[in-house]
Order: C-alpha cells, then sequence, then structure tokens
C-alpha cells in the first residue's frame, strides 16, 4: 500500500506540472486579454491530433513533431486574435469574447469530428510505454518527459515575461493597457503574440495528454477546460505560479484518492477546490479583483 501511495503521488505530481502547463496559457491569455478562453481544452486536443498526424502519417517521433506542432499552435493563436477577438469592442467586449472563444472551440471540434470521426486515438513511441524504477515502483518515461518538458517550458514562460523587452510590455499590459498605449506599446501586437503563446504551450501539454490519456476524441476537450478552469481558479486568476501549485496539488489529490475510491477521484478533484475557495475566494495566490475594461 505505501508503494502504491508513493507511486500516486508521484505520477500526480508530474502529472500537474503537465496540467499546469497547460493552465498557465490560459492564465497568461486572462491576464493580459481579461478573456477566459474557454477553447483552451480543444486546443489542447488540436495539439494531440496534430501529433497524431505527424507520428502516424508522417512518421516523426513525438518529441520531434514539437518542433513543428509548437509554432504551428502559435500561428494558429495568433490567428485566432485577429479574426475572432481584436475586432470585438464595447461594453459587452468581456461577454462576447466568451462566446467568441466558444464558437472557436466547436468549429474545431466539428473539424476534428470531420476528419478523425468520433473513435478514440492515442498517442504511442517507446517512451510512453517504457517505465523507470524509482526507490520502490515504476514511472512510465513519459511521465517525467513530460515533467521536463513542463519545467522547460515554465521557465522559458518566466525568462520571456521577466526577462525580456517584451516581457516588460506584456506585464505593462496587464497592468493597465491604457497606460500601455500612452508609453508607446502596441497593445494589440502584445495581445496577439500572447495568445499565440498561451495557445503554442497546448501542443506540448497536447503531445503529452495524447500520450498519457490512454485515448482521446475531439470530444475530451470539455474534460480538460473544467479541468483547467478549476484549476486557475484555485490559483488565482493571473497567476502563473499559482496555476503550478494548484495543478500539482489537485492532480496529486485526485491520484491518491484513486487508490481506494476510482468513482471518487474526479468529485474530489473538485471538491478539493470548493473547500479551498469557502475559505479563500481569491483562490491561492489570487490578490485582487480583475482588472475592469
Amino acid at each position: 500500500m505505501a508503494s502504491e501511495i508513493s507511486q500516486a503521488i508521484a505520477a500526480g505530481i508530474l502529472g500537474g506540472c503537465v496540467y499546469a502547463l497547460m493552465a498557465a496559457g490560459l492564465t497568461l491569455i486572462f491576464g493580459v486579454l481579461d478573456i477566459i478562453n474557454v477553447a483552451q481544452g480543444i486546443l489542447v486536443v488540436l495539439g494531440a491530433y496534430l501529433s497524431y498526424v505527424l507520428s502516424v502519417h508522417l512518421h516523426l517521433d513525438l518529441l520531434v513533431g514539437l518542433l513543428i506542432t509548437v509554432p504551428a499552435m502559435f500561428i494558429i493563436g495568433v490567428a485566432i486574435y485577429w479574426l475572432f477577438i481584436r475586432p470585438l469592442r464595447g461594453a459587452e467586449r468581456t461577454s462576447m469574447t466568451l462566446l467568441a472563444c466558444f464558437a472557436v472551440a466547436l468549429i474545431i471540434e466539428g473539424v476534428l469530428y470531420r476528419e478523425f470521426g468520433a473513435n478514440y486515438v492515442s498517442l504511442s513511441a517507446w517512451y510512453t510505454t517504457a517505465t523507470v524504477h524509482i526507490f520502490d515502483f515504476y514511472l512510465a518515461d513519459i511521465y517525467l518527459i513530460g515533467f521536463g518538458l513542463a519545467v522547460v517550458a515554465v521557465a522559458a514562460l518566466y525568462f520571456i515575461l521577466y526577462r525580456t523587452t517584451f516581457g516588460r510590455a506584456v506585464r505593462a499590459t496587464m497592468q493597465n493597457q491604457v497606460a500601455a498605449r500612452l508609453i508607446g506599446i502596441d497593445v494589440n501586437r502584445v495581445s496577439a503574440v500572447t495568445f499565440g503563446i498561451g495557445t503554442a504551450v497546448t501542443a506540448i501539454g497536447g503531445m503529452v495528454y495524447g500520450a498519457i490519456s490512454g485515448g482521446f476524441t475531439p470530444n475530451s476537450g470539455y474534460d480538460l477546460i473544467s479541468r483547467l478552469l478549476a484549476i486557475v481558479i484555485l490559483a488565482g486568476m493571473g497567476s502563473i505560479g499559482g496555476a503550478l501549485v494548484a495543478a500539482v496539488f489537485m492532480t496529486t489529490v485526485e491520484a491518491v484518492v484513486d487508490i481506494w475510491q476510482p468513482d471518487w477521484s474526479v468529485a474530489v478533484f473538485y471538491l478539493a477546490m470548493v473547500i479551498i475557495l469557502t475559505f479563500r475566494p481569491t483562490g491561492l495566490f489570487g490578490r485582487r479583483a480583475a482588472r475592469a475594461q
């Protein structure tokens, strides 16, 4: 039993980092644009399908395929912003962008159903089935690879935000869009690139998700977005570091509960969020209300 608990905790932590990466993209988009991208879940699934196409039809290794899927998802994210988000103006912008993102999710889901059907597909490589012995239990190599990719990607996000000129423009836009415009920052460009970055990370998350989930369909985006929103809300809207802590906490709790009561593990995932928000409504790292438009 002790070995099972240790393995569940390790898998929860490693898997939580992958969810944190996907949630970080959602958090980044919210911080700059003040919108909740409800299409993030289906974008993760789209990233998984892109990896599937490159792996099955072009015989590219899943990791090598990221060199193609990450830039491709970045371009898709920028296109979504310019086509669906930027044109929206006025007092109803926030609610309209929510509907726009939902429309994007439905469009992508429809395209995936048309191209791939409703059957489950999965991603496979030698490291998706291989295991490594750690202490007194075994872990699949893909969990360790996903953890490494998530750490590198989150570190890259922090470097961009806090060590580059673009990052300073992003943080200025997050604090006050009007003031950012007054000092010469192209807010539309910053917003488009930010949306692109927030979408690009779904390529990594999608590849790992497709390898560890056991199978996915175009409908998998609904479960993903519910989990990602739960993580972001628990963390505190706009906190990338909080998303990391919240994701690791919730996936670890779910993995441990799954040992005794598999049917309750998913419910506990959301119950943990409800309990914490009851005592801290702003989330673990939330400090202030969202910026008004």
